[in-house]
């Protein structure tokens, strides 16, 4: 007995214990049911659905003329939902009755085998797939052909087809200005994202070009794919477009100068500028780099980069020295055979030329080194600060101001700095232990041409929002006189005398020109890295302006040579790049240059918005947005953008004729069609882009008419 008690008390308590733990769970499952039912619930939905990122489409960058320089361009992901009620309706007959020529019109579409193709497709619709990949990165002809084909032109609803919009940066004029006007360079991201980095006008205006990203509501399917939701997205903006100062055949012609000099010379890089003189616009910009395989691109923006100029940065001294009164042209100067002594260190002339007594004007014409050294350390030995401060006068101490991320900062040396040495002020004076850019050098050049008055550069012409103006860049002056007239006359003849007469540095150049050109060359030996100067690499440059009697372009170029390369002096590699610019320019009739005439055309579609009057004229008022109504007594109204303000005109729509339903949204367009007993067949969705029928024509009971929605 004690041991059948024994047993019955531990089956009592075992019972009891599992009596208790069935309560246990059974609350815990009426606590989670009742009490955080609502809270499971929701992060359920939270882990099965999310939004995602609607990347909006990037704005265009136009050439002055209206030729795209960078665009976006559309690319499709094809999915296709086999569980779409449409496609399974029927057990399934509409998937049935076409499979067949949908198969064979998709293997012509994608150059794939026809059996494939159905093989997939039939895979996909037993296994019910939810969002099936069928092809991805589809161009917009392959999209449009697709479009067309059997089951896939009845609708995403009664085919399943969906396609994914993607869009791609690209370049239409491949290398050209492609440094300038950006580069697109994908990486992925940290969150596995494809992302880009830009360089150029591409970063410098991304704001504006780059838009506002939508989103849209996604839910997580099996196989790890989220499918989107209907009625869950919030459109992206689009990205603005902006007119640019470059002209495309300025471009082309200074890149293909440039090119042809670095091939032919083996050089290792080079850029060239070509500035409107009275605006300060660019009109062509060139960079390009040889890279490990020996192919020139656009790698770097040298135009930007400050270096050493060499004798181009003559015409500041020289510009210092007159405006002081220091110098006369007239006055004579040692040129000592090309060498000079000073501060135990010797300045050499680019040529061994064995002159001594020569004038001012005659040793810029030869471009001495020597005389312009002796002359700037004659008159500011004692007071170097002040031949400073006529450079920084001159804004070579500045950055130019153009709208281009990366410009590098100038250097200009003063007593001051810790650099300083005996030697600076002569060595500065021909342009050494100075740095500055390309383009500084150009605004420089560009100011004598322009009668003193120095203009900022400048490639943002304008900004556009579907063909509606936004912004315009007008030309601005930072100095309204960098000297006087009288120096001014004096440093243009200098110039002058450079490239038209006998012995001058570019004389050999222009000699047989149709026209006259004023300019400087330079030959600057520059520093190899870590080499030093032992491998005589030289920098070439030419800076100037054409034609000289009524100057219309400046323009600089500069090309860093390989290592002992045959020729270097600026004259013979920088001077024939410039000589080819002006020479086609010339022949372009650059004398009666216009402003281009191309009219960006207004995008129509997406300014135009139309309804019922009454809607229109309401949900105005509630936004607060200005507007001019123009409707009269017209039941019907279309609203167009203007650059002040929206402007609402009445639409007059005849019973017996075709109504005119662009920018109306689905129902409207419907109400008024279906009033006339049309038949309407729909492509795309959003508001009426199009209509087969034109506004205005006659129609007749049950006729068809096509609608195309964006």
């Amino acid at each position: 007995m004690e041991i059948k008690h024994d047993i019955l008390w531990r089956v009592y308590l075992c019972f009891l214990g599992i009596v208790i733990f069935s309560l246990i769970i059974l609350g815990k499952v009426v606590y989670l049911q009742r009490v955080e039912g609502a809270h499971w619930l929701a992060e359920a939905r939270h882990q099965q659905q999310k939004y995602q990122e609607i990347a909006a489409e990037r704005g265009t960058i136009y050439s002055e003329d209206g030729s795209m320089l960078s665009t976006s361009i559309p690319f499709f992901d094809i999915y296709i939902d086999f569980a779409a009620e449409g496609l399974r309706e029927k057990n399934g007959k509409r998937f049935r009755n076409n499979i067949d020529s949908l198969s064979r019109s998709l293997a012509s579409l994608f150059n794939e085998n026809r059996g494939d193709i159905r093989k997939k497709l039939m895979t996909g619709y037993r296994n019910k797939d939810r969002y099936y990949l069928l092809k991805r990165n589809c161009s917009f002809q392959q999209y449009s052909r697709l479009r067309t084909f059997p089951l896939v032109r009845l609708g995403k609803n009664k085919s399943g087809f969906i396609a994914e919009v993607k869009t791609r940066r690209l370049n239409p004029f491949g290398l050209l200005a492609n440094r300038t006007i950006g580069l697109s360079r994908e990486f992925i991201d940290s969150d596995g994202r494809l992302r880009n980095t830009n360089v150029g006008l591409e970063k410098t205006y991304d704001s504006l070009l780059k838009g506002t990203d939508g989103n849209r509501l996604v839910r997580f399917i099996a196989g790890g794919v989220y499918v989107p939701m209907e009625g869950y997205e919030i459109e992206p903006e689009n990205g603005k477009d902006i007119i640019t100062t470059l002209d495309v055949n300025i471009q082309d012609i200074a890149e293909n100068a440039l090119l042809k000099m670095l091939k032919e010379n083996e050089c290792t890089h080079g850029t060239c500028i070509v500035m409107e003189v009275k605006t300060g616009k660019i009109k062509a910009i060139a960079n390009l780099g040889k890279n490990v395989s020996g192919e020139y691109w656009e790698d770097l923006n040298y135009a930007i980069r400050a270096s050493e100029p060499g004798s181009t940065f003559k015409l500041a001294s020289l510009l210092a020295l007159l405006e002081d009164k220091k110098v006369k042209l007239t006055e004579h100067v040692n040129l000592e055979e090309g060498s000079w002594k000073v501060n135990g260190r010797t300045v050499y002339d680019s040529e061994r030329h064995g002159r001594t007594d020569v004038t001012v004007k005659d040793a810029f014409k030869y471009s001495s080194n020597v005389g312009m050294a002796k002359l700037v350390t004659l008159h500011y030995g004692k007071d170097p600060e002040l031949f400073v401060n006529r450079l920084k006068q001159l804004r070579l101490n500045e950055t130019s101001g153009i709208d281009l991320v990366g410009e590098t900062k100038p250097i200009i040396k003063n007593p001051k700095s810790k650099t300083w040495s005996a030697t600076s002020l002569p060595w500065m004076s021909f342009g050494y232990e100075v740095l500055v850019s390309p383009l500084q050098t150009l605004m420089l050049y560009n100011a004598v041409a322009n009668e003193g008055r120095m203009m900022k550069p400048y490639l943002l012409q304008a900004v556009r929002n579907a063909g509606i103006l936004i912004s315009e860049s007008k030309p601005e002056t930072v100095n309204e006189s960098i000297c006087s007239e009288q120096t001014l006359r004096l440093l243009q003849e200098c110039l002058l005398s450079v490239c038209n007469e006998e012995e001058g540095t570019g004389y050999q150049l222009f000699a047989s020109a149709p026209y006259k050109a004023a300019g400087k060359t330079g030959t600057a030996l520059v520093a190899n890295g870590n080499r030093g100067y032992g491998d005589h690499v030289y920098q070439s440059s030419f800076a100037g302006y054409f034609p000289a009697e009524n100057p219309q372009y400046s323009c600089i170029v500069v090309i860093r040579n390989k290592p002992f390369a045959k020729k270097y002096y600026g004259a013979a590699v920088a001077g024939p790049v410039f000589k080819e610019i002006a020479d086609k320019l010339y022949a372009l009739n650059i004398e009666n240059n216009h402003a281009p005439s191309y009219v960006f055309p207004i995008d129509s579609s997406s300014s135009v918005y139309a309804g019922t009057s009454n809607d229109l004229r309401k949900i105005l008022q509630d936004l607060r947005v200005n507007f001019k109504d123009s409707i009269a007594r017209n039941d019907w109204a279309e609203l167009q953008n203007s650059n002040t303000a929206q402007v609402m005109h009445g639409r007059s729509l005849l019973t017996d004729r075709m109504p005119d339903v662009s920018g109306l949204g689905l129902k409207d367009a419907l109400f008024l069609l279906e009033n006339r007993n049309m038949n309407i067949v729909l492509k795309g969705k959003g508001k009426v882009k199009s209509q087969s029928i034109k506004a205005g024509d006659p129609v007749f009971k049950n006729q068809s008419v096509v609608l195309e929605l964006f």
